[in-house]
C-alpha cells in the first residue's frame, strides 16, 4: 500500500508546544522536575459560582444532549452583556454573537468562511503561530507584516499601504497583543478599521487578553462602523481561569455571522449546557473578583521581571496580559540557544521567540500562570547560572 497524507499537511509542522510539553514531560519521567514557565494556562480556579453553577445544572437529567450550533440563548444574552459593561458595545445577542469551542476553532472557522485557496491573508510577526497555520491549512498565501517595538509593536500602516493587497480576504490583528503585551488603544482600532473599509479586507481581531494587568478594556468594535468589516474573538480561558473548558465567542455583523456558521454548523455539534450555563454565572464575576485574580498576577510579574533581569534581558514595563515578553543579550545567537541552555541547564522552560515569527528570534517569554513559590525557585536555579 502507499497511502499517503493530504498535501496540505507539508505546510504545517506539529504545534510547538505539543512537541515540546511531550519533550518536558519525558524530563520530568527521568526525575528532572522541570518548571514550566512556557505556557499561558491559568493555574487559578474560575470562581465559585462559576463551578456550582456548573454543578448544579449537571445534576439535572435533561442536559446531556446535544445542543444548539449557536449556543443557549442566556449564554449570547450574558456576553451581550458582558460586552456592554465592559467595552461599551452594543450587541444584539441573536444575531451578532457565536459562541465558540475556543478561540483557536474560530480561527479556523473564520478563514475556511472567507478565504479561498490561493488568497491572502494578513498574518502578524510576531504573532500567535495558529494564525499561520490554520490560513495554510486552508491553502491561503500568508502575507506577513511586521510588528516592532520601535512602533509599539503596531502595524506600519505605510509598509502595509506599498503592499500589494488586492488578493487579500483577512487580516490577524491581537490587541492587547500577545506575545509582546502591547496594549490596545481607540487610535490603533480606528487605523485599522479605515484599513479594512478601504481595502475590501475583513480585520479579524483576536481580544483574549484584555482583563489582565490591564487597567483600559478596549473592544475593536467600539469604533463606529467597525461591524461592516471586523470580526471580534474574545475568550473565557485567560480572563475566567476557564481555559480547558473551551468556552469562547466572536461578534460581529449578522451577516458574518451566519458565514461562519455555516462552517461551525458543519464541524461541530455545539457545547455541553452545564458548561454554558456555568460560563453565564463567570460572565458576572465582580470587579472585585477580577481585581484579586490581578493582584495575584502583579505580584507573580514582579519575580518574572527579577528572573528576566538574572537573564540579563530588557523589557518594557507597561506590558499587559499574563505574560513578560524580553529582548536577549546579544551574547546569544538566538532565542532558542537562551531557552535550551534554561530547560537544559537548569531545568526551567521558557518560550524563545522565533516560534511567533522571525521577529520573535531576539526575543523570549516567561508566563506568569505559575505560583510565586515556583517563580521563586525558577529564579533561583537561574541565578545559579548567571552566577
Amino acid at each position: 500500500m502507499n497511502i499517503q497524507p493530504a498535501n496540505r499537511l507539508n505546510s504545517v509542522t506539529e504545534y510547538y508546544f505539543s512537541a515540546k510539553l511531550r519533550e518536558v514531560g519525558e524530563m520530568n519521567a527521568a526525575g528532572k522536575n522541570v518548571i514550566n514557565l512556557g505556557i499561558g494556562n491559568p493555574d487559578l480556579p474560575p470562581s465559585e459560582a462559576t463551578i456550582a453553577a456548573l454543578c448544579a445544572e449537571a445534576q439535572k437529567p435533561n442536559v446531556h444532549g446535544y445542543q444548539s450550533y449557536v449556543g443557549i440563548p442566556e449564554l449570547r444574552k450574558g456576553f451581550a452583556e458582558w460586552y456592554k459593561k465592559w467595552y461599551h458595545v452594543e450587541l444584539n445577542p441573536t444575531t451578532e454573537i457565536q459562541p465558540l469551542i475556543g478561540s483557536k476553532e474560530g480561527i479556523l472557522h473564520i478563514t475556511l468562511a472567507f478565504v479561498n485557496p490561493g488568497d491572502s491573508v494578513l498574518v502578524p510577526n510576531p504573532g500567535y503561530p495558529t494564525y499561520t497555520s490554520a490560513s495554510r491549512l486552508c491553502e491561503a498565501n500568508i502575507l506577513s507584516y511586521d510588528l516592532d517595538e520601535n512602533n509599539y509593536w503596531e502595524p506600519d500602516f505605510e509598509s502595509l499601504e506599498r503592499m500589494d493587497l488586492r488578493s487579500v480576504k483577512l487580516m490577524w490583528v491581537n490587541y492587547p497583543n500577545m506575545p509582546t503585551g502591547a496594549k490596545a488603544s481607540v487610535g490603533l482600532f480606528e487605523k485599522l478599521v479605515a484599513f479594512g473599509k478601504k481595502h475590501n479586507i475583513v480585520i479579524c481581531n483576536d481580544n483574549p487578553y484584555s482583563f489582565i494587568l490591564n487597567d483600559e478594556k478596549l473592544s475593536i468594535l467600539s469604533v463606529e462602523g467597525a461591524k461592516d468589516c471586523c470580526i471580534e474573538m474574545n475568550s473565557m480561558s485567560k480572563a475566567h481561569n476557564m481555559a480547558g473548558w473551551r468556552m469562547a465567542m466572536l461578534a460581529t455583523n449578522a451577516e458574518f455571522i451566519q458565514w461562519i456558521l455555516k462552517v461551525k454548523s458543519n464541524v461541530d455539534s455545539g457545547m455541553f449546557r452545564p458548561m454554558m450555563v456555568a460560563a453565564v454565572a463567570a460572565l458576572q464575576n465582580t470587579e472585585e473578583w477580577h481585581a484579586e485574580m490581578n493582584r495575584v498576577y502583579a505580584g507573580r510579574r514582579v519575580l518574572a521581571h527579577q528572573i528576566m533581569d538574572a537573564l540579563c534581558c530588557t523589557y518594557d514595563i507597561s506590558q499587559v496580559g499574563m505574560f513578560i515578553w524580553a529582548r536577549i543579550p546579544d551574547s546569544y545567537k538566538d532565542s532558542e540557544e537562551l531557552a535550551n541552555e534554561i530547560l537544559y541547564g537548569k531545568n526551567v522552560f521558557i518560550t524563545p521567540g522565533f516560534i511567533f515569527g522571525d521577529k520573535g528570534l531576539r526575543y523570549v517569554r516567561i508566563s506568569l500562570c505559575c505560583p510565586e513559590p515556583i517563580l521563586k525557585e525558577a529564579l533561583a536555579r537561574i541565578k545559579q547560572i548567571s552566577n
